[in-house]
């Protein structure tokens, strides 16, 4: 068994929606398991018809480290994770983490994003982030780059952020900000949810910092981006930059 890379003094646990990822789970489990004693998994299921959630519950093993919530079906990942995040802060949790379960967010990535957030108490939010100095993309055809790219030029300009990839779905958050944020307000379904949940962690003044990671696209399954998706974010994005500029005026 692999030693243990990193023991925490806090209490972690991170959350992964799922659908009809059983075989990407069998792949990432393991190693999440093997990262730190202290860390717990919740996978946020939609009905998954491939079994994703049995295959959680048997990775855990006796471990009790894992706990599956299933949901009636296919609701959106920000529900998924508006869900995840209330359960993990009832259970008094205090580092909340966010993480695919398609085997694009590398554990390896974590380790540094988890050593780097404990040496650094006043960040409140850790976003991995491919478009910074040292961030990468392995295995992207070129337009989902240029769409991706776009998306997070845009979504600066509109929004004023100075977040190189709001879009991002690799975080760390603590539980404090969690709380301060006002979650019933981010509403949103696809990726759009990312760049929701930065512009709410802004407007309470949280501390938010950018990890190079390197994202690699997925081998086992289909990604879930789809044109409603990308019409989600594009709307909203401007609807509250729109917004933001009036309020300027």
């Amino acid at each position: 068994m692999r030693e243990n890379i990193y023991v925490s003094p806090t209490k972690n646990i991170v959350v992964i929606p799922t659908y009809n990822e059983a075989e990407n789970l069998r792949r990432l489990i393991p190693d999440l398991l093997q990262l730190t004693l202290q860390l717990h998994i919740l996978i946020v299921d939609d009905a998954s018809s491939d079994g994703s959630a049995e295959v959680a519950r048997k990775l855990g093993g006796p471990s009790r480290r894992i706990e599956v919530l299933e949901r009636p079906g296919k609701l959106g990942l920000g529900s998924a994770y508006r869900d995840g995040f209330a359960k993990a802060l009832a259970a008094g949790y205090s580092i909340i983490i966010q993480m695919d379960a398609d085997g694009s967010h590398r554990v390896a990535d974590l380790k540094e994003m988890l050593t780097y957030f404990s040496e650094h108490p006043d960040i409140d939010l850790l976003i991995g982030s491919r478009w910074i100095s040292g961030g990468a993309v392995k295995n992207w055809p070129k337009r989902r780059e240029i769409l991706s790219r776009a998306a997070n030029f845009y979504s600066r300009a509109m929004l004023g952020f100075p977040i190189k990839d709001s879009t991002a779905g690799f975080r760390i958050y603590r539980a404090d900000l969690l709380k301060k944020m006002e979650l019933s307000r981010v509403t949103s379904e696809g990726y759009a949810f990312q760049i929701e949940m930065t512009r709410e962690a802004r407007r309470v003044k949280a501390k938010t910092v950018e990890y190079p990671i390197t994202f690699i696209e997925r081998k086992i399954g289909v990604s879930k981006m789809s044109p409603e998706i990308i019409r989600e974010a594009l709307i909203k994005v401007t609807s509250w930059g729109v917004a933001r500029l009036f309020k300027r005026g």
